[in-house]
């Protein structure tokens, strides 16, 4: 009778979002915290311009639900090689899944809303 209540033990420490997502699958965008990456190509205006397109945005959609990380390819030339970086400036959401990628200046709230899976996007 011991070992059920063994195998119950690891579920009932999982962190809260991720136990969620495991019982409502779909329901997951509007609750888990983003992990962000942005792809930007030195300090050029199109690059300035798409950091501070995805900050506000971020914060007014997904408000301490997320973590963004900026990655210049000239410091980090590794890391956009070990990710396939074609173009820049490039956000890649890598969770929640599904792992997309938005390329370009990010001006526009509704398409990167939509690509963040939040759904909203498309209809304000």
């Amino acid at each position: 009778m011991k070992n059920p209540s063994k195998e119950s033990g690891p579920a009932r420490e999982r962190k809260p979002e991720l136990a969620g997502e495991l019982k409502r699958p779909g329901s997951h965008s509007r609750q888990a915290k983003y992990v962000l990456r942005l792809y930007v190509s030195g300090s050029t205006a199109k690059s300035g311009l798409a950091i501070e397109s995805i900050k506000r945005i971020c914060e007014r959609h997904l408000k301490n639900r997320y973590d963004l990380e900026v990655i210049d390819i000239y410091q980090q030339p590794k890391l956009a090689r070990e990710e396939q970086i074609v173009a820049v400036p490039m956000l890649i959401k890598r969770f929640p899944s599904p792992l997309r990628r938005l390329i370009g200046g990010l001006s526009n709230p509704k398409k990167v809303l939509f690509g963040l899976d939040l759904g909203m996007g498309m209809r304000e």
